[in-house]
């Protein structure tokens, strides 16, 4: 059994998040938002999808690897990255609470690292 299963999981439900908030934000937004902020929410979208599929191949890497140190990493940081960046670029769009800004830039540390880790892990297979 996949030990790294529950990033299947994570990847799922973050995918099917990012596809109903870029149609919220299409569709519920547009007349509510200035373009600027509504262009916060939508990067906020983008990183969110993106960062599921990264989901996606930790735990499908997890199924075929011995080596589960970097990728649980790499799975962690990226759910966090998704918290923490699309999160506060969410709340910043819809708050314009400026402060939220102050927080994005943890989230996209949290992709690095998990980024990062990926590589790690990618570099110590032996195929």
């Amino acid at each position: 059994m996949n030990p790294l299963r529950h990033f299947l999981f994570l990847g799922a439900v973050n995918g099917f998040l990012a596809v109903a908030f870029g149609a919220f934000a299409a569709h519920g937004l547009k007349d509510l938002l200035s373009s600027g902020l509504l262009a916060v929410f939508q990067t906020g979208v983008e990183y969110q999808a993106m960062h599921a599929l990264a989901l996606l191949a930790v735990g499908i890497l997890g199924a075929h690897s011995a080596q589960l140190k970097p990728l649980q990493l790499a799975g962690w940081a990226f759910a966090t990255g998704i918290l923490l960046f699309s999160g506060s670029l969410y709340l910043l769009a819809l708050t314009d609470a400026r402060w939220l800004g102050a927080v994005t830039p943890f989230g996209g540390a949290a992709f690095l690292l998990g980024w990062g880790a990926l590589a790690w892990h990618a570099r110590r297979l032996s195929m």
